[in-house]
């Protein structure tokens, strides 16, 4: 355990920084899902906007690699587009 109050607090805030993260990252994963698990075209292009954007503001904050972002959003193009 940390003896220093200032790691003491460093802990705190890294742990919720942790979970604040883990929040953005779970719902943008499961908002993929539901953008692959469409079958109308239609309402597939309408969610790739949103989806694109919740990918990239966590690249934003580096919760995932910028080049994973690219990768994810460039699959999900394709899928929409075979649609």
């Amino acid at each position: 355990m940390a003896n220093h109050k200032s790691s003491k607090k460093r802990i705190i805030t890294s742990e919720e920084k942790r979970i604040h993260n883990r929040y953005f990252a779970v719902s943008t994963r499961n908002a993929i899902r539901k953008l692959r698990a469409k079958t109308d075209k239609g309402e597939a292009e309408g969610m790739i906007p949103e989806v694109s954007g919740m990918i990239d503001k966590l690249a934003k904050r580096n919760i995932i690699h910028k080049n994973k972002a690219a990768n994810l959003k460039s699959k999900l193009t394709k899928f929409v587009a075979s649609l």
